[in-house]
């Protein structure tokens, strides 16, 4: 995970944000600018799931028994998704890793292969403002679980498991900080800017 010539290599990113920072929309946007995949671990799990794979079973099994898919399931789905012929020319990872365990599991993976991660667009969006989009989410989906308290303690998760990888991956030298606050298109230009600064480019 060394910053190395990133301009030189295929652009491997993971992107992390709070729930409520966009970071699936703006992943997909920035994926398809640069033409690669976007691997979300949530769709992983639905299609191993639709597709009635072996792993799909034992993800349905953890699920349907209302447990947390274990963060060695999690990988094992992500691995056979980052073997796949696809991602050559890079990636983008949305909701892997999560923690400081997967990371440990992810960079077992990359490294031997000398394929390390070369950028990670870390949005910044302010506690309230996180919590503001979800309660407007929730309202427009009817989601009446989604309470302010559930929305708080999802927001509390992510700072304490979540937030200590980019620590690990500043360390590197290799997280772009963006403010995700704003339109949707500032800030996919805010992003391919602090990505272009460090010679990925599109």
């Amino acid at each position: 995970m060394s910053d190395t010539s990133a301009s030189s290599l295929a652009p491997r990113l993971l992107i992390v944000g709070p729930q409520g920072s966009g970071k699936g929309t703006q992943g997909a946007r920035i994926a398809e600018l640069f033409g690669i995949p976007a691997i979300s671990t949530g769709d992983v799990f639905r299609a191993h799931v639709r597709d009635q794979t072996e792993l799909g079973a034992q993800v349905k099994s953890v699920i349907d028994a209302g447990d947390l898919v274990s963060d060695e399931l999690t990988f094992a789905l992500l691995r056979d998704r980052l073997s796949q012929g696809d991602t050559g020319t890079g990636f983008l990872l949305d909701g892997f890793p999560r923690n400081l365990a997967q990371l440990g599991l992810l960079d077992s993976f990359l490294a031997p292969r000398d394929e390390p991660l070369t950028a990670v667009i870390a949005l910044d969006v302010p506690r309230e403002v996180s919590i503001s989009r979800l309660s407007e989410r929730a309202r427009i989906e009817g989601r009446a679980d989604d309470t302010d308290e559930a929305i708080a303690k999802r927001l509390e998760i992510y700072e304490r498991d979540t937030a200590p990888i980019l620590e690990v991956y500043r360390d590197h030298g290799i997280v772009c900080a963006v403010d995700g606050v704003g339109e949707l298109d500032a800030v996919t230009d805010r992003i391919v800017r602090a990505l272009g600064e460090r010679g990925i480019t599109v």
